[in-house]
């Protein structure tokens, strides 16, 4: 199943659409609008205010539940916690219909629990595809995300990144940058060891 990417402009994370499930809601309702009939769930790979800034106007508009892992689920109506003040912007206020654990599905995916970032970051799995939606967990050439934001943990990070490492991936779909469609693996390999010697 092709993953479709819907790139964020500006300071928003990417958004995907996966068969029926969009990945992310940081970008505008006019970016996902032509595949509205066709989004069944939208699930959020982490609170922050890039990733969930029109959750609501989307749910509304492609009438969808909406999943986060709950460890996150208070950042969608904190403006502490989603960081929007550093967007000059609030939460959006928007309660989730599903709270998200280790190991669910959403659609035709797996969610893997990858705290490090926040503490309830996920990515969004396929084993069938080889194919991960990775979120801010890490992101292609050897990049990953920020841990010293309020709940971030560079040791679970580690972890996190340890865990990846141990899939078979081809497609890395992250939230900020460009994708890859082939050797994901391998730019999480590198993730990994640029925490490792860099932040030791």
């Amino acid at each position: 199943m092709p993953v479709r990417w819907i790139p964020g402009g500006g300071f928003l994370g990417n958004a995907y659409l996966f068969g029926d499930v969009l990945v992310d809601a940081g970008i505008l309702p006019t970016a996902v609008e032509q595949y509205g009939d066709h989004i069944n769930e939208i699930v959020l790979t982490h609170c922050h205010y890039d990733h969930i800034a029109h959750v609501h106007e989307i749910a509304s508009m492609c009438d969808a539940p909406v999943s986060i892992h709950r460890l996150d689920a208070p950042g969608l109506s904190s403006d502490a916690v989603s960081l929007s003040m550093h967007f000059g912007a609030h939460a959006p206020q928007h309660l989730p219909d599903r709270l998200l654990e280790d190991g669910d599905r959403v659609g035709d995916l797996t969610v893997i629990h990858t705290p490090g970032h926040t503490p309830g970051s996920i990515c969004l799995h396929s084993p069938d595809e080889k194919v991960l939606l990775s979120g801010d967990t890490v992101f292609c050439d050897g990049g990953f995300g920020r841990f010293d934001f309020p709940g971030g943990s560079r040791s679970d990070l580690m972890n996190s990144l340890e865990r990846l490492s141990g899939i078979e991936i081809e497609g890395l779909y992250p939230g900020h940058g460009s994708p890859v469609q082939k050797g994901g693996t391998r730019h999480i390999l590198a993730a990994k060891e640029l925490l490792r010697i860099t932040y030791a």
